[in-house]
């Protein structure tokens, strides 16, 4: 199975329907055909007979700090060392008085008595000693991790209550729902210049989520990151809750609370890379880089100065599936973005490469080991809860990545349409008059074939400092002085009237997913900066700015209004996904109009003409009325458009054999139709 270079000529009998759906795959098939090989190979190394990856996937129940009837059992795995001692605050962090032994297969364990003193709360440590040098570390499956206020050192600290949290509520998401995503930062998700926690979210942000019409919350940062700055993307203790928001139970409170509202809580996955330092960290916890990582290049990624797995290893392997077991089943968690994908799955991790072309997918350059991780990561995902949602954050659009593996796919259920945010900024660095409806159109309805995806306008990329959000690129300064409901500014109706469009058209062009940043739903001004050396350690922008949206003599809560509108229309009447059928694209008049459903979608983009007597070929007979536009008055519109009106169609000339409807068209407008009869 490490073989990479194929005779593409070679005959190889394939059912994969994947071949059916892009016949362009039709010369890789021995690729796709070794890549399928690979998983079934992996499953049957793991696995014992009659085994399920739920059953192999038990790393933490084995390993790490587990109570028993008279004392505690400690279990680590640590293959290159010599020797190992447990230390904490229970045995005066003394270096040699609790030594592990060696069960064999780089297994050690420890029997501690209840009269040592270890119990709940106890921070503790893990003294490896490997070819004479030592070095204290966090054992590999604490469940929790504590910072000294003093010190800053952190440790780890043996988490088991006497008293388990008592979940409310139960929730599976129906897979007929459409998929309303609502991503978050719970650090700085409140108006306040620190850290937010996981009770305080609860509490403040989830009615406000619920309120706008979002069913599922994305969060970001829950594993454990000794830096509070690199947005939770620089993983140190995998199967540790981010004590910078709270205790695991408080965590279980917040998730337990979106059940109870129906929301569903899915979890940005880091397994693309892990923090390189020693002291927090899983870097060499054996003494050894390979013990979970790569050695040269191909392990470490300069770019995010971090560690980057070995995914060919069975016993990385079956850390991280059982990371994965343990978010699903500890903290009910519905499934997860998994992040960084296209570094996992490229050996040079597709730094500076343009996919132009099949060749650079199917190449000695693509981990198949990193491939068949994530086929296994998806089976087991369905396997614990068949209703969980998996995401793939995928730049190079990598084929079948969210196909069913039996398909010959990489199993996700959904991939980001990451090419959709990229657009709209190099759209908005152009003027008006020059963007392109044809180039518009193609970019939010084209898609691999079968696979579904996540459409966005933005994420919390765009929103970092160092990029800016789409509507500060369109209102820049202007936002602070002429946001209120009373100012007259070209820019700032400009601004808002994009905003909106944007969003609609972004959400209604075929995806079947849809996600969004906190606050930009409302159009947060400012972009995020976390606290760092650069800014003298401040949280001035690293918090979200609610007071805005909720003065009424303010704009934002004009775009809040359309925000919770339209995505209320959108699950009121499951208008995500569906075929769209293009019925009017014209570059010069800036318009573009297309059918989903029983529903007619038109956008103006014009930015100064508008059309009284617009004339639409629908070839259909109906009749139709507004029943969504981005020009009302409660959306900071003009009010141009009168909801009452019923269009029917007609022929829209003497000598054409055209039927539609003739209606007013807007300049910065997005009107939605609904066909509300028949005609006789």
């Amino acid at each position: 199975m490490k073989k990479n270079i194929i005779d593409r000529g070679k005959s190889v009998k394939t059912t994969l329907k994947i071949l059916d759906r892009d016949p362009w795959l039709t010369p890789y098939k021995n690729y796709l055909n070794l890549i399928m090989d690979g998983y079934r190979q992996k499953k049957s190394d793991l696995l014992k007979k009659g085994e399920s990856l739920r059953d192999f996937a038990n790393g933490h129940l084995y390993f790490g700090f587990h109570r028993l009837d008279k004392g505690w059992v400690y279990r680590e795995w640590a293959p290159a060392a010599d020797s190992l001692y447990l230390i904490g605050d229970f045995n005066n962090w003394h270096p040699y008085s609790h030594p592990l032994k060696s069960l064999g297969n780089g297994t050690w364990e420890i029997f501690i008595s209840e009269n040592d003193g270890l119990s709940h709360g106890s921070k503790v440590k893990v003294l490896v000693i490997h070819q004479g040098q030592s070095q204290d570390r966090i054992p590999l499956y604490t469940n929790k991790v504590i910072q000294d206020k003093r010190t800053l050192d952190f440790s780890g600290q043996v988490w088991s209550p006497p008293k388990p949290y008592e979940w409310k509520y139960s929730y599976r998401r129906n897979s007929k729902d459409p998929l309303l995503i609502y991503e978050a930062h719970i650090g700085m998700a409140l108006e306040k210049e620190s850290i937010g926690s996981y009770r305080e979210f609860a509490h403040h942000v989830l009615p406000r989520i619920k309120k706008l019409g979002y069913n599922t919350l994305q969060l970001m940062a829950i594993m454990e990151h000794p830096y509070y700055g690199s947005f939770g993307y620089h993983v140190s203790n995998f199967f540790a809750a981010s004590s910078w928001f709270g205790t695991p139970e408080d965590l279980k409170f917040l998730i337990d609370s979106a059940h109870g509202m129906g929301i569903g809580v899915i979890m940005d996955l880091v397994h693309s890379h892990s923090v390189k330092n020693f002291a927090e960290g899983i870097n060499s916890f054996d003494g050894t880089i390979e013990q979970f990582f790569h050695q040269g290049h191909q392990g470490y990624h300069k770019l995010w100065d971090s560690m980057l797995f070995n995914y060919g290893k069975n016993e990385v392997i079956h850390f991280l599936l059982s990371n994965i077991k343990f978010w699903l089943e500890e903290f009910r968690f519905d499934g997860f973005r998994f992040d960084g994908v296209t570094s996992m799955i490229y050996k040079d991790h597709g730094l500076g490469k343009v996919f132009d072309n099949y060749d650079k997918y199917y190449s000695p350059n693509t981990d198949i080991d990193a491939l068949n991780y994530l086929q296994l990561a998806n089976e087991l995902i369905k396997e614990i809860n068949p209703s969980a949602i998996t995401i793939a954050e995928e730049v190079s659009g990598f084929p079948g990545m969210a196909l069913p593996i039996e398909e010959g796919g990489i199993g996700f259920d959904y991939r980001l349409a990451m090419g959709m945010a990229d657009f709209w900024i190099k759209a908005l660095k152009l003027k008006d008059e020059d963007w392109n409806m044809d180039g518009l159109y193609h970019e939010l309805t084209t898609h691999r074939p079968g696979e579904k995806r996540i459409a966005y306008a933005e994420s919390h990329d765009q929103s970092l400092v160092g990029d800016k959000t789409l509507i500060f690129r369109m209102a820049d300064k202007e936002m602070y002085w002429h946001m209120n409901r009373d100012s007259e500014n070209i820019i700032i109706d400009r601004a808002i009237a994009l905003h909106k469009m944007i969003r609609l058209i972004t959400i209604s062009t075929g995806s079947e997913g849809y996600l969004n940043f906190m606050g930009n739903e409302f159009g947060h001004p400012e972009w995020i900066d976390f606290p760092r050396e650069g800014n003298n350690w401040s949280f001035a922008h690293c918090q979200r700015k609610w007071s805005l949206v909720d003065n009424p003599l303010l704009r934002y809560s004009e775009l809040n209004n359309f925000d919770s509108s339209m995505i209320n229309f959108i699950k009121s009447n499951n208008l995500m996904g569906g075929e769209v059928k293009c019925l009017w694209i014209d570059n010069n008049k800036k318009i573009i109009a297309f059918k989903k459903n029983h529903y007619l979608w038109v956008f103006n983009f014009h930015p100064e003409n508008s059309y009284k007597k617009f004339q639409l070929p629908i070839h259909s007979e109906g009749t139709f009325q507004v029943v969504l536009d981005t020009d009302r008055e409660e959306f900071g519109g003009f009010n141009r458009i009168d909801s009452k009106i019923l269009y029917k169609v007609k022929y829209l000339s003497k000598i054409s054999k055209d039927r539609g409807i003739e209606f007013y068209l807007p300049c910065r407008c997005g009107i939605v139709f609904k066909k509300v009869s028949t005609n006789e």
